[in-house]
């Protein structure tokens, strides 16, 4: 039998919590600091809200938007990574949280996208039967994916190019849904898969496969952003209080994440994010949400750009792709401002 629920949630309870570690200094903030600054140009946030946990800070920042000033705080409910892209890019949201490369590549092609920061490292697992011991082990074999245009994709690219590998040559690609590939994995019908949360925990506690790479442990990927924050960029244009602000929200929140795994992991059950507390938990506890200062944005870039050039899977340099697509200037100043 499986504990869903660690106790009675208690919103309360939570808001007073997050609310503790965001302005009592805790977290190495203070309130005076928003409340120097002007208020936001908006006070309509909107993010994107897909299956995926790892994702944890935004979702928890609710509350600490709405004490940034956003008194509206939408989350679109989309299908998956792709439609954060394409949301941001047509200003159906406003900011959110998404996997490094795939934003690497929407900037290639001119989408107004912004990227603005780092949020944490890692969360994507890639599991394996027993044919596939290590990341050259892929060569020849089948690996499934949702669709060509998924986060998951383009992180089986950017580990395949690490070692040599192009994976539109080198690897057989099947798409299914997450559950299907799972069940086929199970079943030794594919080879590997690569899952985010909640179903790498799911998939242990099953015993489905094996972990041949993680990304929040293994290098060189644990060395680098996974999820970033990016930005519609006519929304940080016009409304750049408004972006350093819910920036600030979200930065806290993962604080918040990372000092109280379990009101985190509970609100996430409590609001309909994921069904099970101990799987929640095991993601705020492996994850470092709290590390978000110690790694170097630009350096990420940088490192899946290159990975990318390398299969042909992007043409323009990152020197172009940092100066046409990047904003550090509220990231460098809420590192100072949010001190660990």
């Amino acid at each position: 039998m499986h504990t869903l629920y660690a106790g009675p949630f208690s919103r309360r309870r939570f808001l007073r919590g997050i609310t503790l570690a965001g302005t009592a200094g805790l977290l190495g903030w203070h309130p005076g600091q928003a409340a120097a600054e002007p208020p936001p140009e908006t006070t309509r946030i909107r993010l994107v809200r897909i299956p995926s946990i790892c994702q944890a800070p935004q979702y928890v920042a609710e509350e600490l938007l709405r004490s940034e000033g956003f008194t509206e705080v939408h989350f679109l409910q989309k299908e998956g990574t792709a439609d954060i892209e394409a949301a941001l890019a047509s200003g159906e949201a406003d900011l959110n949280g998404h996997f490094a490369a795939p934003l690497l590549l929407r900037l290639e092609v001119g989408d107004p996208i912004v990227i603005l920061a780092g949020l944490h490292v890692g969360c994507f697992e890639l599991f394996g039967t027993d044919r596939v011991q290590t990341i050259r082990d892929l060569k020849g074999k089948t690996v499934a994916v949702p669709t060509l245009d998924s986060s998951r994709y383009v992180f089986l690219a950017s580990i395949a190019a690490y070692v040599g590998l192009d994976i539109r040559q080198d690897i057989q690609l099947v798409t299914h849904p997450g559950p299907e590939s799972i069940r086929l994995l199970k079943e030794g019908k594919i080879d590997a898969y690569l899952g985010f949360p909640p179903e790498p925990q799911e998939m242990r506690e099953q015993r489905i496969g094996h972990v041949v790479i993680s990304s929040t442990v293994n290098r060189p990927w644990s060395q680098y952003f996974c999820c970033m924050l990016a930005g519609n960029r006519e929304f940080v244009r016009t409304s750049p209080v408004a972006t350093k602000r819910a920036l600030r929200a979200i930065l806290k929140a993962a604080d918040f994440c990372a000092s109280e795994p379990e009101q985190s992991a509970q609100f996430m059950v409590d609001q309909g994010y994921t069904q099970r507390y101990d799987h929640a938990l095991q993601v705020m506890k492996a994850l470092p949400y709290g590390q978000w200062r110690e790694y170097s944005a630009e350096d990420t870039l940088r490192f899946y750009a290159l990975r990318l050039h390398e299969v042909g899977m992007l043409k323009s340099t990152p020197q172009k792709l940092l100066a046409q697509g990047t904003d550090w200037r509220f990231f460098n100043e809420l590192r100072k401002e949010l001190k660990g």
